[in-house]
């Protein structure tokens, strides 16, 4: 049972620093874009589309650790081999 114990550690601490580096990376994303829009208002439209387009790829990498930590969870190729040395 250790190992289960250890695969929803690692799901868990993994979703954290996950979700921890997109939050700041789209922060820092809208900080941008809103200093750039202050500066050129006429340039609101570009800078919209390009932030958009920024925070779709950011929010991906939260989402590949999600499906990450989701494989870990209820797909991990080990569990067979631990359970059979657990049962023996």
């Amino acid at each position: 049972m250790e190992f289960f114990a250890w695969c929803v550690l690692a799901a868990g601490i993994g979703m954290g620093i996950g979700s921890f580096g997109t939050g700041i990376g789209q922060g820092l994303a809208i900080q941008k874009a809103v200093e750039g829009v202050a500066r050129n208002p006429g340039a609101s439209g570009k800078i919209m589309t390009i932030m958009l387009i920024g925070l779709a790829m950011i929010e991906s990498l939260a989402i590949y650790v999600f499906v990450v930590a989701m494989i870990i969870l209820f797909a991990n190729p080990f569990t067979d081999t631990v359970v059979q040395l657990i049962s023996k």
